[in-house]
């Protein structure tokens, strides 16, 4: 399929904040697969075996946006940052979740033998999330860019766009926040090593 022109998008968004429900219809078709990439690009960091699907995450991402029905949209980028951040949240939310199941909360004793059954977490989400607010609120920038290219899977261009600076500007946010994050997630590689791929 053939990526809508991005004016369409940025038109019907606009559209949708006017109250306009079909053109909400009409949206979705044409954002669908790029947020099923986006949920993609963040299910491919969790670990394996991982309840969510990218379906659920994409569906429960499209539900909240419907929610949303007073946001300004200003353009395709601006929909994309948005969504982003709300699977960022979805997925933040499951991890915690998940991390306090594991501790025990609501979960029956089980026996060493049954226990052995390891799964290996690539990215600790949580720990991910609370170095993201320390960011914010050092530099929100730099916390809002690494939000949008390894949440959000963005451009550096999409990116800039988003936060109307220059490329140039994303690309120096992006390789400071990568060090910072590093440094705060207690120098751990693995912690950080998907960032890094990025």
């Amino acid at each position: 399929m053939t990526p809508p022109a991005s004016n369409e998008v940025t038109q019907l968004l606009r559209a949708w904040s006017d109250g306009q429900q079909e053109a909400l219809e009409r949206l979705m078709p044409l954002v669908y697969d790029e947020l099923h990439r986006l949920a993609r690009h963040y299910m491919s960091r969790e670990r394996s075996g991982h309840i969510l699907q990218t379906s659920a995450l994409v569906n429960e991402a499209f539900l909240r946006l419907v929610d949303a029905r007073h946001v300004n949209w200003q353009n395709r980028a601006h929909f994309f940052a948005i969504s982003a951040s709300l699977m960022r949240r979805i997925l933040v939310d499951f991890a915690r979740t998940y991390q306090s199941q594991k501790r025990g909360a609501g979960v029956r004793p089980v026996s060493l033998d049954e226990g052995l059954d390891v799964t290996e977490e690539r990215l600790d989400l949580a720990s991910l999330d609370d170095a993201l607010k320390t960011l914010a609120a050092l530099d929100p920038r730099k916390s809002r860019v690494v939000e949008l290219r390894f949440f959000g899977g963005l451009s550096m261009e999409e990116v800039a766009e988003v936060l109307q600076v220059s490329p140039e500007t994303v690309k120096r946010d992006w390789k400071l926040a990568k060090a910072w994050l590093l440094r705060e997630m207690g120098g751990k590689q693995d912690a950080i090593r998907p960032l890094e791929a990025s």
